[in-house]
C-alpha cells in the first residue's frame, strides 16, 4: 500500500481484509491517544469507526493523494475527531449517572422496552425525510459507491452528496441522542 492509487484498489477489491490490516495496525495508537485525552477505550472505538468511514470515502475517491502513511492519516482524522468530541462534550450540562438510573436504562434499552424508545435504527431514519433516508439506506444498507447515490440523487458533485450524507447521519445521531436524553430524564 504505497501509493493512493494501490490503497484505493486494495480497499475496492480487498475491502474488509485491508481495513481488517489498517484497524489491526492502527487501533491501538488510537485507543492510546484517546485514552490519554480523557476518552475510554469504548471512545476510541467510536472515534476510529468515524475515522475509518471518512477515511475510505476519501481513500476510494479519484482525486485523493495519500501524503504520509496509512497509519499517520488514520491517527490525524481521529484525533480531530477526538477533539470535536472534547468540545462538544465540554458544552453539554455535566450529568453523572448513579448505578440506579445506569440499570434503568439499561432495562429500557433491553427487551421489553417502552415501543418509542426502542425503535430500530431504520425507524429513526425513516423520520429523517425522504432525502436523507434515500441517502442513508443507499450508502449505508446498500453500499452503493458516492459516484452513483450523486447521480441518482441528483446531487451536483460527489462531494456535495458526500456532505449530504454526513449533515443525514448527524440529525440521526441527535435524533438518537434526544430519545436517549428523554429516557435518562425520566428516571
Amino acid at each position: 500500500m504505497d501509493t493512493s492509487a494501490t490503497l484505493r484498489q486494495a480497499l475496492l477489491t480487498h475491502r474488509e481484509q485491508t481495513l481488517t490490516r489498517l484497524y489491526q495496525r492502527t487501533f491501538p495508537l488510537v485507543r492510546r491517544y484517546v485514552q490519554q485525552h480523557g476518552g475510554s477505550a469504548s471512545d476510541a472505538k467510536d472515534v476510529f469507526q468515524d475515522a475509518m468511514v471518512v477515511f475510505y470515502e476519501k481513500a476510494t475517491a479519484e482525486s485523493f493523494a495519500l501524503t504520509s502513511s496509512v497509519s499517520t492519516y488514520l491517527v490525524g482524522i481521529s484525533r480531530n475527531l477526538w477533539r470535536r468530541e472534547l468540545t462538544r462534550r465540554q458544552q453539554l450540562p455535566a450529568t453523572s449517572l448513579g448505578a440506579e438510573h445506569e440499570q434503568a436504562v439499561a432495562e429500557d434499552v433491553g427487551p421489553g422496552a417502552d415501543e418509542r424508545e426502542s425503535l430500530p435504527v431504520f425507524d429513526y431514519v425513516a423520520q429523517l425525510g425522504e432525502r436523507c433516508k434515500n441517502m442513508l439506506l443507499a450508502f449505508y444498507y446498500f453500499q452503493q459507491p458516492l459516484e452513483q447515490i450523486a447521480s441518482s440523487l441528483h446531487y451536483g458533485s460527489i462531494r456535495s452528496a458526500t456532505v449530504q450524507k454526513f449533515k443525514c447521519l448527524e440529525r440521526l445521531r441527535k435524533s438518537v441522542r434526544a430519545v436517549v436524553a428523554e429516557a435518562l430524564a425520566h428516571h
